[in-house]
């Protein structure tokens, strides 16, 4: 997974120039927000792992591909999720965001499942396992063109009527199977022909650009709001298209990701990379009013792997600007996103790492 973008230096400078002022009332609002109580703490976790892969043509060598093959058995190992929310529990975790994917047979679509997913029975036994520990499970469904391979054939069906019944289909399979969520997690995040190219894992590569990105995107907020529950998508469309805060409806939850992958840091007046355009993001979220929810990570970015700093600072830092750029009343929280499966024991415990640096960044002093 690659989260690369890179900007020309006019557009980062113009960014910057942004700042300034939007910067001058976070100043004044960290003392409100050292004593406001973030509500959520959520670690997303995946059952499903067909957000980065293609699906191939019938009769097609597959020998032939080295990267983007779909998953046909679900990577979830039962013991290995048991024992990262378990741990999430333990650390004081309030919420799994669970990205489903492929992992459960939708009763509107078994199609899109595979050898493994769970039904929807054994889905259901373990979100009330879940509640029980204290963990409000969230569901996620990525409808984003680079992160739609769990979606099989339907994801080069877009902007169709049956794309959206299929969209539509999913949606509410998954609000009836948790049980009415208070929220619902639809992605849409990275939809661009670079990051599809670039990661080698797609073959088909599709992008929705402007009206046509909205228009769905829409649709699927009056779809997730139709259902009772609130929409809730990551952020970063607005990176490069300011338009997308003049139509995102403010019931939205917004998650701006930022994991310092250009190990550019934290400030805004010093941080000259490309990453700088993502830093802000949260100033302007804050500036138009969105309520949000911060992601983190322990994922390690490609410039942090060239250099061999790892990433273990990013979601303590992260929590500090959070706490110190968005108001009190639109804070709702933090989420941790390593990024790893629970397939095998180095991503289990890499998802462990990500919960325990998490609850030691939430325990530190706000201000």
């Amino acid at each position: 997974m690659k989260r690369r973008e890179f900007v020309k230096s006019a557009a980062l400078s113009a960014a910057a120039l942004g700042a300034g002022n939007v910067a001058k009332g976070a100043v004044g609002r960290a003392a409100a927000s050292a004593t406001a109580p973030e509500a959520i703490k959520a670690v997303l976790l995946h059952l499903g792992h067909n957000m980065w892969c293609d699906w191939f043509p019938e009769g097609m060598d597959l020998s032939k591909f080295e990267k983007g093959l779909p998953d046909t058995t679900l990577r979830c190992k039962d013991d290995l999720w048991r024992k990262v929310t378990d741990h999430a529990a333990a650390k004081g975790m309030n919420m799994v965001v669970i990205d489903l994917g492929e992992g459960v047979v939708y009763p509107s679509h078994p199609e899109l499942a595979i050898t493994g997913s769970w039904s929807v029975e054994k889905l259901r036994a373990e979100l009330n396992r879940l509640r029980g520990m204290g963990l409000e499970p969230i569901p996620k469904l990525n409808f984003s063109t680079t992160h739609n391979g769990w979606l099989k054939y339907y994801r080069r069906m877009l902007s169709t009527p049956t794309y959206y019944k299929v969209c539509e289909d999913v949606l509410r399979d998954a609000y009836k199977i948790f049980d009415r969520p208070r929220f619902i997690h639809i992605g849409c995040d990275e939809e661009t022909a670079q990051h599809q190219a670039g990661s080698g894992r797609a073959y088909y590569i599709s992008v929705r650009v402007g009206e046509f990105w909205m228009h769905d995107f829409e649709h699927l907020v009056r779809t997730v709001e139709k259902l009772g529950a609130r929409p809730w998508a990551w952020s970063d469309y607005g990176w490069s298209h300011p338009e997308f805060m003049q139509r995102c409806p403010k019931s939205v939850v917004l998650s701006n990701w930022y994991y310092d992958e250009c190990y550019g840091g934290f400030d805004l007046a010093t941080n000259k990379t490309a990453d700088h355009k993502r830093l802000i993001n949260f100033w302007d979220l804050e500036k138009a009013g969105y309520d949000q929810i911060p992601c983190g990570t322990n994922w390690v970015g490609w410039k942090r792997r060239q250099v061999n700093a790892g990433a273990e600072d990013v979601i303590g830092k992260l929590v500090k600007l959070g706490r110190q750029v968005v108001a009190p009343e639109r804070l709702l929280g933090f989420m941790m996103a390593p990024w790893a499966s629970t397939d095998n024991d180095e991503n289990t415990a890499f998802n462990i790492r990500g919960i325990d640096l998490f609850a030691e960044a939430l325990s530190q002093p706000r201000g």
